[in-house]
């Protein structure tokens, strides 16, 4: 499986960006994808997942303000990121799993910055 994620940039506070992540290769084998993050100085930390079925979850950081969604006929998952504060500044990963939990891949990471 690969995975290329795209859509980061700079935004001011406030601002929305929208992440998308394409998979390919043995994506039949990809069940939960999701979204992790890593600041500056900072360990990466998950943020959303999605399985195949549509059933999301969220860290508490970025609940209501973010939303994971994901077109299987496309092979992308994407995160939809409103209402971004600078502490959401970070380099952004998407990530596959199996039906076991097993990672897959993990994207090449994209850099979302926000200006306060």
């Amino acid at each position: 499986v690969q995975l290329q994620a795209s859509g980061g940039g700079l935004v001011q506070a406030g601002g929305s960006l929208r992440l998308s992540c394409a998979a390919s290769g043995r994506i039949g084998s990809i069940n939960i994808m999701g979204w992790f993050r890593q600041a500056p100085g900072k360990q990466r930390e998950w943020i959303a997942t999605i399985t195949r079925d549509g059933t999301s979850n969220y860290a508490d950081s970025v609940k209501g303000r973010f939303t994971i969604s994901r077109d299987n006929a496309k092979n992308t998952v994407y995160l939809q990121m409103n209402s971004l504060r600078p502490e959401d500044t970070a380099v952004y990963y998407c990530n596959a799993r199996n039906i076991l939990g097993t990672t897959q891949a993990w994207g090449q990471g994209t850099l979302v910055t926000v200006s306060s």
